[in-house]
């Protein structure tokens, strides 16, 4: 493996590690697969709205872009290595 793949590996370990801190620090919702099964939550409170603005908003966003970044350093490593 070059030098560049072994670089690429040791960034995609600290992004996975900086994935589980992300998922472990979200809230728990407790509405699970109900919502997916028509189950009513009530979405029009002024928190759902704002939701992007808050610290979990902000978890929920952090913790795509780390995985589409993992994605990419994964598909990097496999053509580098």
């Amino acid at each position: 493996m070059s030098t560049i793949g072994m670089i690429l590996s040791v960034v995609m370990a600290i992004v996975g590690i900086l994935i589980i801190v992300a998922v472990i620090l979200q809230s728990n919702r407790n509405a699970g697969l109900g919502v997916m099964g028509g189950a009513s939550t009530s979405n029009d409170s002024y928190w759902s709205k704002n939701k992007g603005n808050s610290i979990e908003g902000s978890l929920a966003k952090y913790t795509k872009l780390l995985g589409v970044a993992f994605i990419v350093l994964g598909i990097l490593v496999n053509y580098l290595g």
